[in-house]
């Protein structure tokens, strides 16, 4: 079954793709398919990314899935939220994974609470007016590391740390992190829901 993801992030493709490879699923990345983003102007996860697959669908006549995920920071009341990807961008720097890493790290400088999450909310739907899309929400309690560890991964993965196992994201292998990730867990969640709703 073909997939189309609305995304055009390679971390996230290949991450994906590796996890549905037993399903019989081949994602195909939307940019190689059409031109254009999906207009993202809510404030949750999830309808982002409902906005997202429905976009794809509609411009690819395929079923989309798309996952909308950040970083959740207690300190900051939950929040970069849904404008994670562009954290860094309203302190003064040009998008980039090592800038929001850096800023995440001077704003929380004088916090002593270093508490988050990162959550991934994966949508998929059959077609663009599709009235039961397939919702799988995946969380992950995580410390901010004072300072970035371990080259693997990306995004902020450097900072992020499982408290448990003493590791950040990116000091692990990815069969390893996708085991503990926030899209690990909403990835396996939607296999689930793939089998039972759309592959049985």
């Amino acid at each position: 079954m073909k997939i189309v993801l609305a995304s055009n992030n390679q971390g996230k493709l290949q991450e994906l793709q590796a996890m549905f490879a037993p399903l019989g699923v081949e994602l195909i990345a939307q940019g190689t398919l059409f031109t254009g983003e999906a207009p993202e102007p809510h404030c949750t996860f999830v309808e982002n990314a409902l906005s997202k697959a429905r976009f794809a669908a509609e411009k690819t006549g395929l079923p989309a899935i798309a996952d909308d995920a950040g970083l959740c920071i207690d300190a900051f009341g939950g929040l970069p939220g849904v404008d994670t990807a562009y954290y860094c961008t309203q302190f003064g720097y040009e998008k980039s994974d090592a800038n929001n890493v850096r800023a995440v790290l001077e704003q929380l400088a004088g916090h002593s609470n270093r508490k988050a999450a990162m959550v991934s909310t994966l949508v998929g739907v059959r077609h663009a007016r599709d009235p039961e899309p397939l919702i799988a929400v995946g969380r992950v309690a995580v410390e901010i590391a004072t300072e970035p560890r371990g080259s693997n991964g990306f995004g902020f993965d450097p900072v992020l740390l499982i408290p448990e196992l003493g590791k950040t994201f990116a000091e692990m292998e990815p069969a390893y992190k996708n085991q503990h990730s926030h899209r690990g867990r909403s990835t396996l969640a939607m296999m689930e829901l793939l089998r039972s709703s759309w592959l049985a």
